[in-house]
């Protein structure tokens, strides 16, 4: 094997599939969260743009549409990870992007004649096509990525999430004060949408042997430093589902990721209503400051992934104490800062800004934390396990909204958003501390693909001297 083999070239089809895997979560997050200043627009007319219709919706309502997309997003992870492993995550993720961006399409169109209720629907069946999304997305990077740049690949990947909470916010607010109104956010959500899926159509591929485009250097970097069957992209391997969910380490991530939930998706739909409320930002300002945090969370991904390469490089943290060390700082300064934030009021907005991006930037530190911890402890199975973290973490935020709308009565009353922000922080507090005590990089027996097949799966502990050499090799 030559060297450049070994080392596999500088850059190549793997760096294209994350930029696919960017930009498609880019443009599905774009969708989803712009409902939180679509809402304050059709809600109030005057401030925003008077040449389009306006709703008399209650706080309730307004939760209910907020929260909607999560009810389906929910139920469809599992169907996800199934669907991948059966059709491959290049189909799955076309078509459940594609959906989504008609869902956006259509959103203008039947608010009128349904009102909240229709957009809840809307909202929901967006949530249902975009359930599919991340347990693909898992699956295509545990197929593309080398053991050693799992982490820099899936990094780089997921920083989409801070590009399209960014986008979603910034960019809405402007439209919607813009002469296409509230209805020009929808639409070019689903143009975004639709171009996304002609890039992934066109250069995505389902592993290294099936694409068009990679070359015979590459193609054996990647699949020999997966150590897998030869029939692996082809065979369905079996899923040990008892050792799953008695896995320590999984139970502990499943913890982790659904703090994460409550604490990031209290912010991203609640930011735009706290800043009118409590702050009295006016929907162009609303949406620039409530883009700032978010722009720090994309800008702190980039400081997070280039300060894990020189730490795992130099061989100052293994991979577990990498990610235990980031989801630390992604969970417990954000606790501090979300207290500090609720004793803040309008007389003090430049520091509630301050608190709140300091709050959201450090929290991108979680993808490199926990995030992609579903690869490590399973590269075979990474989609049915992010397909159950996904399942139980989104289902926190069907809850969060409401339980924000009925503590807070009165958006402009700083004492019940400070109750709000003190859950939040608990939640990360206690989150994180399981995670600390249960969590590992290290890959499990059970990913291995004959691990069913064994006389007493449950009790081979020991690995493998292959499985042995991969749980190092991920390790460093």
């Amino acid at each position: 094997m030559t060297t450049e083999v070994d080392k596999g070239p500088l850059l190549g089809i793997r760096h294209l599939q994350a930029l696919l895997i960017f930009i498609t979560i880019t443009s599905v997050y774009i969708g989803r969260l712009n409902a939180g200043v679509s809402v304050v627009a059709m809600t109030n007319a005057e401030s925003t743009n008077p040449d389009f219709p306006e709703y008399d919706w209650t706080e309730a309502e307004k939760s209910y549409i907020l929260s909607s997309f999560y009810w389906g997003y929910v139920i469809t992870q599992f169907l996800g990870g199934f669907l991948c492993k059966l059709f491959g995550a290049k189909t799955v993720i076309f078509w459940a992007t594609f959906g989504s961006g008609v869902c956006s399409c259509i959103t203008p169109l039947f608010i009128g004649w349904g009102g909240w209720g229709t957009y809840c629907a809307i909202r929901v069946l967006m949530g249902c096509f975009q359930g599919l999304i991340f347990p693909s997305i898992h699956q295509h990077l545990a197929r593309w990525s080398p053991p050693k740049e799992r982490n820099r690949l899936g990094a780089l990947s997921h920083t989409g999430i801070e590009c399209g909470n960014v986008l979603s916010m910034f960019v809405s607010g402007m439209i919607a004060k813009g002469p296409m109104g509230w209805p020009g956010i929808s639409y070019i959500s689903a143009g975004v949408a639709f171009a996304s899926c002609a890039l992934w159509f066109v250069l995505s591929a389902n592993n290294a042997t099936e694409s068009r485009f990679i070359g015979e250097a590459e193609r054996h970097y990647i699949e020999s430093s997966l150590k897998h069957g030869v029939n692996y992209h082809h065979a369905v391997i079996p899923i040990p589902w008892k050792a799953i969910w008695t896995s320590v380490p999984f139970l502990a991530l499943l913890v982790a990721r659904c703090a994460e939930s409550w604490g990031l998706s209290t912010l991203q739909a609640e930011i735009p209503a706290y800043m009118n409320g409590v702050l009295q930002m006016d929907i162009k300002d609303n949406a620039t400051f409530s883009a700032l945090p978010f722009l720090a969370m994309w800008i702190m991904s980039y400081v997070y992934l280039v300060s894990a390469d020189i730490l795992l490089t130099g061989k100052w943290l293994s991979l577990t104490a990498l990610r235990k060390t980031f989801n630390s700082m992604a969970f417990w300064i954000p606790a501090a800062t979300l207290i500090g934030i609720g004793f803040l009021d309008v007389d003090q907005k430049t520091m509630a800004i301050v608190l709140m991006t300091l709050s959201v930037g450090f929290n991108s530190g979680a993808t490199i934390g926990s995030s992609l911890n579903s690869i490590d402890l399973s590269p075979n199975h990474a989609s049915i396990l992010m397909g159950i973290i996904n399942t139980a973490a989104n289902a926190v935020p069907i809850f969060t909204p409401i339980v924000v709308g009925q503590i807070v009565s009165d958006n402009g009353n700083r004492n019940q958003w400070q109750i709000v922000f003190i859950i939040s922080s608990v939640v990360f507090f206690v989150g994180n501390c399981i995670f600390l005590a249960f969590g590992t990089a290290v890959s499990q027996p059970w990913d291995a693909e004959d691990y069913l097949m064994r006389p007493q799966p449950g009790l081979a502990l020991p690995s493998t001297s292959s499985e042995k050499s991969k749980s190092k090799e991920i390790d460093q």
